[in-house]
Formats: C-alpha cells, sequence, structure tokens
C-alpha cells in the first residue's frame, strides 16, 4: 500500500497511476492512455476501459483516507451503479506489486484498488449532446422510462427511518444556503437572493412537513442514484446509460424520487429549456402515477438548483481558471440562482380540460401545450389502465362498454382523474386533463374541482372532420406505441353519446380545429386571455 508516512497521499496516488499507466500489462488492448481527474477521483482511461481509482480524501461527507474504506466504497459503487449500468460497471480490480512496476491483480501486498468500467466517448454524455441541441423527444422520453423503471425497483427506506425526515431535508438545503452565502465574490443583488431564498427555505420546510411526512410513510423515500444530472448520463451503443451514483454517503442516495426527478427536470430546464425540462417530467409521471410528489416538487427544484449555484461558486474560489472558464461558471451561478428564484415564486394554478372525440388531436395538442405552458398532463388512457393494474401500452381486451370501459370503469376513471387534477391544483400548477369528456356531469366534476380551490378553468374543444377521426384511429392502431385502445366502434359510441357543451361551458371553451393546423403561439395566448380575463 502507499507509504502513510506520505506527505501528500493524493500526490501518491497520481503517481501510481501513472505509473500503472507507463509500466502495468492488461489483459486487454490499450491504445490510448489519459489520466482524467474529479474532485474525488483519479481515472485511467486506456481506450476500451477505464479505470477509476479513489483520491485519499476526507472531505467530510466522505472519507476516503484508508485503503480498506476505498475498497470498500469501490465494491459500493459496483454493487450501485450495476443497478442501472450493469453492462458498464465490470469489477474491482487490485494493484499490486513493487510501486514502480504495479501489477493489475497479482498476489503480492495490495497498493490500491480501482473500479474497471467499460470506457465510452465522453462527448455522448447527455449535457453535451444538449448543448449541441441535439436532445431530442425520443431522448427525453426513454430516459424519463427508464428512471421510472429503476426507482419502481429501488430499495424502499422503513418509514421510521431518518431518510426523508424534515431534518434531513432542511439541514442540508439550509447547509447549502449558508456556504453558498460565504462566497466573498457574490454580487450585492445575488446576496439579496440568497436571504430571500433562506427565508422562503425556511418557510417551506415548515409548511410542507406534513407533505414530506406523507411521502416517507408512503414509500417515496428509496435508495436512488444521488447525483442524477445530464453530465452522469450517457448515449452509449444505442442504449441510455446512468453512471457514477453516490456510494459515499447513504444522506445523498436514501431520497425521495421526486427529488432526483427534479435535479434532472432542473438541469433540462437549465441546458436545454422549458419544453424538454416538462416533457420530461409528465413523461415520468404517466410511468410512475406519482402525482403526489407535486406538492414538494418546487421545493427540490429550488434546492437542486442552488446546489448547482454553489458547485459554480466553489468552482471559481479555486485558483488557476482561465478568463473563458470563470466566465462560464460565473454565469452558471446567475443562472442557477435565477431558476431558484424562478421555483421559490409565486404560481399560477389552472385547470384545462382537453374535450373531443377519439382522433381528434386532444393528445398531440395537449403534449404540445404541456411543454409551452409549464403544465402537468392527465391521459384517461393511462390512468383507466392503471387503475386496472395495466401498464398504459397493454391491451385489455375489452369491449366497447365492457371491461375496464364499462360504466363503472369509467366512473371510477373520472373519479381518479378528478382526483389527480386536484392534487395538481394544490400543489400550484396547471393540469392538463385529456379525456373525451363525452358527458356534462363528466365536465362538471372536473370543473367543480377547479371552482372549490379558486382555480380558473378552460375547455379546449378539440375536433377534426369524421373521416378524419377514423383515418387517424386506423393510423394509430397499425403504428402502435400508444394507450389509446379506441376504433371505429369506439367512434361509433362516442358519437352516440356525445352531449355538446352547454352555455356556461360555452363561455369556458376555446375552439381547435386540428385539420385547419394549430397556431400554438395564438393557442396560448388564447388561454392565458381565458385565464386572466382582461378587466
Amino acid at each position: 500500500m502507499m507509504d502513510p508516512r506520505e506527505a501528500d497521499p493524493v500526490a501518491a496516488l497520481r503517481r501510481l497511476v501513472e505509473s500503472v499507466r507507463d509500466h502495468a500489462r492488461f489483459n486487454h488492448p490499450a491504445p490510448t492512455m489519459a489520466i482524467v481527474e474529479t474532485h474525488i477521483s483519479i481515472i485511467l482511461l486506456t481506450g476500451p476501459y477505464a479505470y477509476k481509482f479513489k483520491k485519499p480524501l476526507d472531505l467530510g461527507f466522505l472519507d476516503f483516507t484508508t485503503l480498506p474504506r476505498r475498497k470498500h466504497y469501490c465494491e459500493e459503487e459496483l454493487r450501485l451503479n450495476r443497478r442501472l449500468a450493469p453492462r458498464h460497471y465490470l469489477e474491482v480490480v487490485s494493484i499490486t506489486g513493487p510501486q514502480e512496476r504495479p501489477v493489475l491483480g497479482g498476489s503480492g501486498p495490495v497498493l490500491e484498488y480501482a473500479v474497471r468500467m467499460l470506457q465510452f466517448p465522453r462527448e455522448m454524455e447527455l449535457d453535451r449532446i444538449a448543448a449541441r441541441e441535439e436532445l431530442t423527444p425520443d431522448l427525453v422520453d426513454r430516459l424519463a422510462e427508464k428512471i421510472a423503471r429503476f426507482h419502481a425497483s429501488a430499495t424502499i427506506a422503513d418509514a421510521g427511518s431518518r431518510h426523508g425526515s424534515i431534518e434531513s431535508i432542511r439541514d442540508p438545503a439550509l447547509a447549502n444556503l449558508s456556504q453558498l452565502a460565504a462566497d466573498p465574490a457574490l454580487a450585492g443583488d445575488e446576496r439579496v437572493s440568497l436571504r430571500q431564498l433562506e427565508e422562503w427555505t425556511r418557510v417551506q420546510c415548515h409548511a410542507l412537513h406534513a407533505r414530506f411526512q406523507a411521502r416517507q410513510e408512503h414509500g417515496g423515500i428509496r435508495e436512488c442514484h444521488g447525483d442524477m444530472h445530464l453530465g452522469n448520463i450517457v448515449l452509449h451503443d444505442g442504449e441510455l446509460v446512468i453512471f457514477d451514483c453516490v456510494e459515499f454517503s447513504e444522506g445523498l442516495r436514501w431520497i425521495d424520487v421526486i427529488d432526483e426527478v427534479a435535479f434532472l427536470m432542473m438541469d433540462l430546464r437549465a441546458r436545454a429549456g422549458t419544453g424538454p425540462a416538462w416533457r420530461f417530467l409528465n413523461a415520468w409521471l404517466e410511468h410512475s402515477g406519482d402525482y403526489g410528489g407535486l406538492g414538494v416538487l418546487n421545493f427540490y427544484l429550488a434546492y437542486r438548483a442552488l446546489v448547482r449555484a454553489k458547485i459554480a461558486s466553489i468552482r471559481l474560489q479555486q485558483p488557476g481558471f482561465k478568463a473563458e472558464a470563470r466566465a462560464a461558471e460565473t454565469a452558471s451561478r446567475q443562472i442557477h440562482l435565477s431558476l431558484a428564484r424562478g421555483y421559490s415564486g409565486p404560481r399560477t394554478a389552472a385547470l384545462l380540460i382537453a374535450f373531443g372525440l377519439s382522433g381528434s388531436g386532444k393528445t398531440s395538442v395537449t403534449q404540445d401545450l404541456l411543454e409551452r405552458l409549464g403544465a402537468v398532463r392527465v391521459r384517461s388512457d393511462i390512468e383507466r389502465k392503471r387503475l386496472h393494474g395495466l401498464a398504459a401500452l397493454e391491451a385489455s381486451g375489452s369491449a366497447t362498454g365492457a371491461g375496464i370501459y364499462s360504466e363503472a370503469a369509467t366512473g371510477a376513471t373520472y373519479g381518479r382523474l378528478a382526483q389527480i387534477a386536484a392534487e395538481v391544483l394544490e400543489a400550484g400548477h396547471c393540469v392538463i386533463i385529456d379525456a373525451a369528456c363525452l358527458r356534462r356531469e363528466q365536465r362538471a366534476c372536473l370543473e367543480g374541482v377547479a371552482r372549490e380551490r379558486g382555480a380558473p378553468w378552460v375547455i379546449l374543444e378539440v375536433s377534426a372532420r369524421e373521416a378524419t377521426l377514423r383515418r387517424r384511429m386506423n393510423e394509430r392502431r397499425k403504428v402502435g406505441g400508444d394507450a389509446s385502445e379506441a376504433d371505429a366502434r369506439v367512434l361509433d359510441y362516442q358519437i352516440a353519446n356525445l352531449e355538446p357543451l352547454d352555455g356556461s361551458e360555452q363561455a369556458a371553451r376555446i375552439r381547435i380545429d386540428t385539420e385547419a393546423g394549430v397556431e400554438m403561439d395564438s393557442l396560448c395566448g388564447q388561454i392565458s386571455s381565458k385565464l386572466v380575463p382582461e378587466r
């Protein structure tokens, strides 16, 4: 092992890694050799594989100062990251032999341990893909599904665990603000913002205490990834791979799943804009059904933005920064402080009801709207199946008016839509209900949810000619990949049972003819004028 008398253990590790690079024999080709450092690791890149060494540091939140500790955390890194990247995290290897000519493996005294990983091209990390404006909707949807599946399988914290307690949430948030406020280079307006955000954080921790407790009691706290941002996700051989899970701190890893979602949503907002961020959230919600987490979403969004602002601040205080890098970190601090202020600000909750026959284009229109408005959409096709234990794309085998489409099942579905709408409105967000809403009583139930909460509401009447409806449904069924099971018989039933909008409903209506094409800027303007009428 490294000489315990070494004055600078990190420098000793650097020399060891350089010696491995220059002298060790690998059991695989090593065409390119390079060394990369992070604040806690040294990584040796060989071409096909990467070897990750842990720096012998004690930073308070981690302690890698002894060889047994480094071995333990290498094994933890392997175990935890194999949940999301099983093909990329391969083994823990020992470095043995004399320090001048180290050997990978071997039977001599162990000098160090490293995690052997499959190497991937860094230009395919999602933060770099986003910077090139190549982050497609399909990638966002695939990422949301992957994360929702991961969260569903993650180990749940015990209800009485310290993880998810108010102390475990409040204390890191306030400590993060204190660390950020210690930056001597902060501008005056930034200090004002921090004082306001600290007060907001204290108020929110008190106001949301019951919600945090409910999240803990009902399985919201799980063994998550802990550091899930775009820079820790790579598109490798067509697969989205999430890597670099937090292995060194249970407190940073055993968190609310909505906290983890908030981190990635915030990062998407900062790097790719509002649309991808809200697309990701909605796709995750459709897979998870965890709409209850929305009540604490903005708290975690602001917290995660402030964490990124603090990281930028710490980097700015480190020596040796070039002017270009310093300007980038200053901009990052300002951007993330601005995001935190936005997430902590007032929100306007509203209800949009998308009403129309199958094939009219409700789902396409509402997808565009949720990305533009920053809204939560709830689809009856998905929630109906969820109530019956079916996945969104799973066939129910039900006939029209029977099975999951019976009168009783439909009533339960609209009851579920109203329940979710209430949760979203109470959380302070705009909610879009994507359902046929054929009957006045169904629409009245949803409108009542908005009235009870003092929220404005709008009916989006989405329409197309009958021939177009039938053509679209046939095309959708051929292509597949949609939760809707509507066919010609369903459309016949809907046409026969549709109850048109009455006088009071017509006053809240916005007509959308999808055959004529939808001008989204104009539509958003109409919605805004309905939600905030001119005085």
